[in-house]
């Protein structure tokens, strides 16, 4: 094909969603054009919301054509990306099967600007674009390009064993997959919530023990906690989830926050804490993370809006104020009822 044209979604200076127009001169050899059908809303979205860039990186889509060299994917296959689009391929982390860490990575908000999942089209290179299980609905994988791979990233990557009770704070967009996945993978969930409004929900999803955190001046859930991951905005308070931890337990912070993390020095000391940073995964566990999730019947609870610029707004509006429940979803086309 030479020479395409499509559809962008885009932030602004004030904020407001621009609807624009991407060219495209060809697809390369090594690329695939997708037509989108599906694409998440992450809160990093909020964040760039100001910036002239093409949003959203939860992209899910059907292949309409292929490079000369792609031989992974076909026409008329599925296909998903997220927050990764290339990497250098000959760096130590590259070699290493840690891509995400390359010095070069081409990253959502910093690269490929011009094109992102709220678009009709996109372009990217076949080899960091991953197939969609056949048993995973569209709508449901777009989630899971990055709140999928964020939390899986965590309980993969840093060898959290079944035998392990892993602590969840918060119940949102990240929380109520990290719950999923973690059961499945046998460990001891344990949540904490603000209130009590989610422990049936939290129970239901695979939660084996649920604290509400709110007016509580000290929690009492009997054995330690080995891996506190924590997918609030907000940092806890520390003085209630501290003396909750185990010896040598690790805390991972996985939201993204413009302000400063800060905890307490002694307690990090005393008792050998580690906090470990994360980001979603690179692509070998993110294909394991699709398998995973397809094995496991895991989904993410969804709402649907429209992929149009009153669409984006309204679920902006709505996650900035904390009403989706738990992760939009924008549909290209009629939504479906019920």
């Amino acid at each position: 094909m030479t020479g395409i044209d499509f559809t962008v979604f885009k932030g602004s200076s004030t904020g407001q969603i621009v609807e624009s127009k991407t060219h495209k001169e060809s697809i390369k050899p090594d690329e695939v054009l997708v037509k989108i059908t599906h694409a998440g809303l992450c809160g990093t979205d909020l964040h760039h919301k100001t910036s002239d860039m093409v949003l959203g990186h939860e992209g899910v889509g059907i292949v309409q054509q292929i490079g000369t060299q792609v031989t992974a994917f076909k026409v008329g296959d599925r296909a998903g990306w997220g927050y990764l689009h290339n990497s250098c391929g000959h760096c130590d982390e590259c070699l290493n099967a840690n891509e995400i860490f390359c010095p070069e990575r081409a990253m959502y908000a910093t690269s490929n600007t011009d094109q992102g999942a709220f678009a009709s089209y996109a372009v990217w290179k076949a080899a960091f674009l991953f197939h969609i299980p056949d048993t995973i609905a569209s709508a449901d994988a777009a989630p899971l390009m990055c709140a999928g791979a964020t939390v899986f990233n965590v309980l993969y990557l840093y060898n959290i064993r079944p035998t392990d009770r892993v602590g969840i704070v918060g119940i949102g967009g990240l929380g109520h997959i990290a719950i999923q996945f973690a059961a499945k993978m046998g460990c001891e969930v344990v949540v904490f919530s603000r209130s009590e409004s989610k422990m049936y929900e939290a129970k239901g999803l695979g939660a084996r023990e649920y604290y509400a955190t709110e007016d509580v001046s000290r929690l009492d859930i009997g054995k330690p906690i080995n891996h506190l991951i924590v997918t609030t905005s907000q940092t806890p308070d520390w003085s209630l989830f501290l003396p909750v931890l185990a010896p040598h337990a690790t805390i991972y912070p996985i939201t993204v926050s413009d302000g400063k993390f800060s905890i307490p020095h002694t307690p990090l000391l005393s008792k050998g804490l580690t906090i470990q940073g994360s980001v979603p995964a690179s692509r070998g566990v993110h294909a394991k993370m699709l398998r995973f999730a397809a094995v496991h019947n895991i989904k993410p609870t969804i709402q649907e809006f429209p992929l149009t610029v009153d669409g984006i707004e309204d679920a902006m509006i709505k996650l900035d104020r904390g009403q989706v429940r738990y992760r939009a979803v924008f549909v290209a086309g009629p939504i479906k009822s019920g």
